[in-house]
């Protein structure tokens, strides 16, 4: 559906964007994810058409967009403040754009009416746009933009301004509203959680370039450098020194956890050298609290130095035994499991498949 072949965008002197080149298919949520200043809305605009790109090619549709004016691509946008006209009713928010282009009056209550039903608004059309909560606002601005019928929806931070039970809820709304309707959604967020909970895929962006783009799990279990897998989620870095290359496999001696192989599919591909640290996120460490009888898993002793409570789950710091760092442990809570205190001294267990290494 989209195909980003070279983009370059530049402010003056200021490089916004750095040779980006993707392709998103039709029909899938993708997602542009980073920190503020990185670009993914600069990205986003150049797609919808607000903004001139100064090098590369956008194409829509196999159609180049060059010269094509914002109104007259098969695109719509949801903006993060969503612009609904405070002086209309939801009914002639929704029906601006088919209002616009002098659509017959039956045409035009008939489509209010659908796009009305497919973000739960039903019987809301003559409600005043001012009377609405900040999620009921959200799907006005959906519906405006689905009722037009566009091949791909721009989603530009659309759920900040939501408390976090309400962004919750319409983050599954908006991705059973994509499953319904079919159509090319793009999400640009800084939000990784909501990025993961939405996406088929994700391009992480930093400083105007696109650092990987992959699928949720992939990205969370095998980031390609330590700086994606330090923005998804939380994870662990520990010191590591190859020692020995056995066929494929590749022998590593790992700050606090001792030797491990690691074998070809945890590799980086076509990497000739191994940075000095690997990843491990927090889950994939456990602590043991009865004496172990575990066949086949590594055991390393530390020290519990802090600890957050979150009621279903707690997140400990332990210090390996051998390690200038803590690292960080998640633990569910069961009735049988006490949570730990400070200072406790505790055996942990690893998997030398949840190893993350990354190419130097």
């Amino acid at each position: 559906m989209i195909s980003l072949q070279g983009i370059e965008k530049h402010y003056g002197d200021y490089h916004a964007l750095k040779g980006i080149d993707c392709e998103i298919a039709e029909g899938e949520f993708f997602s542009l994810l980073g920190p503020s200043g990185c670009g993914k809305t600069t990205l986003l605009r150049v797609i919808a058409g607000f903004e001139e790109v100064s090098g590369g090619t956008v194409l829509l549709g196999g159609q180049n967009m060059a010269g094509v004016p914002a109104n007259k691509r098969p695109t719509n946008m949801v903006f993060q403040s969503y612009a609904i006209f405070p002086h209309l009713s939801v009914a002639q928010n929704v029906g601006y754009g088919l209002r616009k282009a002098k659509l017959p009056k039956p045409e035009l209550d008939a489509a209010v009416a659908d796009a009305l039903s497919m973000v739960g608004l039903t019987g809301f059309g003559e409600r005043a746009a001012h009377a609405l909560s900040g999620g009921q606002r959200q799907r006005v601005a959906l519906a405006r933009a689905l009722i037009l019928k566009p091949k791909v929806l721009l989603l530009d931070e659309p759920l900040s301004a939501l408390d976090k039970k309400m962004r919750e809820q319409m983050q599954s709304e908006l991705r059973r509203l994509q499953r319904q309707v079919g159509i090319t959604f793009i999400l640009v967020t800084h939000d990784q959680e909501e990025a993961l909970i939405m996406s088929d895929r994700i391009a992480v962006m930093f400083e105007g370039e696109i650092a990987q783009v992959a699928s949720p799990q992939e990205l969370y279990r095998r980031p390609n450098t330590r700086r994606v897998g330090e923005f998804i989620g939380v994870m662990n870095f520990l010191e590591a020194r190859q020692i020995d290359l056995d066929g494929q496999a590749v022998r590593f001696s790992i700050e606090g956890l001792g030797e491990a192989e690691i074998t070809p599919d945890q590799l980086p591909a076509n990497a000739r050298a191994f940075a000095p640290v690997v990843g491990l996120r927090p889950e994939a460490l456990s602590i043991v609290y009865e004496d172990p009888k575990l066949r086949g898993q590594r055991i390393v002793e530390g020290e519990v130095v802090d600890l957050s409570y979150y009621g279903d789950m707690t997140y400990y710091e332990v210090k390996l035994d051998g390690t200038a760092q803590p690292v960080s442990i998640s633990m569910k809570n069961l009735a049988t499991r006490p949570v730990l205190e400070r200072g406790t001294r505790t055996r942990v267990t690893w998997d030398e498949g949840s190893l993350v290494i990354f190419a130097a």
